[in-house]
């Protein structure tokens, strides 16, 4: 089976390219905008006439799509992870290839959940900000393309390689510095949010799964189980061995952190970890669709996935 994998340099990308390339029934091609690439090609400016006359000259069976931005302003993430996806869509329609699409979408599609539930494919979606709103866009232009599709909506992504800039990456420099300065105490805020993590390596799995199976439409990739950040959080600093306090800010102090701008400090004043995926305090997802169409579940916990993280945060010191 010969399988396109386009943003195989992302964060999840390369995770997927390690999973496929594992198998030894694929042959994988890599595209993207990186001279590392097997093929350069740019999903945001390209147009689909040359992407179509590639799919016709390499004849993939599968692509997958990894592709996209989760920072910038409306404009660039529409560029990147609306319009990229059209690109690729309209290539696949005029391409003899038949290629099937496996699409990576993200929770923040639904937008803010009630606390307590469990979101199931069915939820209608009420993104939150220009990110989810971008790549909900993709996932409409995906099923209505008439292709062999599947969209797999991938929740809070965690385990090595974790981005410095996302909330988890951030808590554990903030553990590498304060370890490494000798702090004994360490201020947080904005840790009231929970997400569901799912490893990033469970994620690759599941893209492959997806690969082979037959299943269409929307499938939600999470762990099943919302964690407060600061319980994440503390579970880092144990398997840190930061024998130090974690102070929270909490109430009105809490909820302004949780939408700061600012990562780091100043002047003495706490470290904040916004979410900035207009989710809300809550989201948890309902996984059962991924249990029954794709055979999948999750196998790597949320302590391990910490420890990748941390391991990588502590080289740095």
């Amino acid at each position: 089976m010969r399988v396109l994998l386009l943003g195989a340099n992302g964060y999840l990308g390369r995770f997927v390219a390690d999973r496929l390339l594992a198998d030894p029934a694929v042959q994988l091609t890599a595209l993207g905008r990186g001279d590392d690439a097997d093929v350069r090609f740019d999903l945001a400016g390209g147009s689909p006439g040359a992407l179509t006359r590639f799919l016709d000259a390499v004849h993939p069976g599968v692509v997958v799509n990894c592709a996209g931005a989760t920072r910038g302003g409306a404009r660039d993430l529409t560029r990147h992870n609306t319009v990229a996806v059209a690109t690729v869509c309209e290539a696949l329609r005029r391409s003899g290839c038949g290629a099937r699409l496996v699409q990576i979408g993200c929770a923040a599609e639904y937008g803010p959940s009630q606390p307590g539930s469990s979101t199931a494919e069915d939820a209608v979606p009420r993104p939150g900000g220009p990110y989810g709103v971008s790549k909900l866009a993709a996932t409409e232009l995906v099923l209505g393309a008439g292709l062999d599709a599947v969209v797999l909506r991938v929740f809070s992504p965690a385990g090595p390689g974790t981005p410095a800039g996302s909330p988890l990456g951030r808590l554990a420099e903030a553990l590498r510095r304060a370890m490494q300065s000798g702090d004994g105490e360490l201020k947080l805020g904005g840790l009231g949010v929970q997400r569901d993590f799912v490893d990033v390596r469970d994620v690759a799995r599941a893209v492959h799964a997806a690969s082979l199976s037959a299943a269409q439409g929307v499938v939600n990739i999470g762990s099943g189980r919302a964690v407060r950040l600061r319980d994440a959080a503390a579970v880092l600093a144990r398997v840190a061995g930061y024998g130090g306090a974690l102070h929270e800010l909490d109430g009105a102090q809490g909820r302004a952190a949780l939408g700061h701008p600012r990562a780091e400090p100043e002047h003495g004043g706490p470290a904040v970890y916004p979410y900035p995926d207009g989710c809300g305090s809550w989201q948890q997802a309902d996984v059962r669709t991924a249990r029954d169409r794709l055979g999948w579940r999750p196998r790597i916990n949320l302590e391990e996935s910490l420890a990748d993280i941390w391991m990588e945060a502590a080289c740095r010191i």
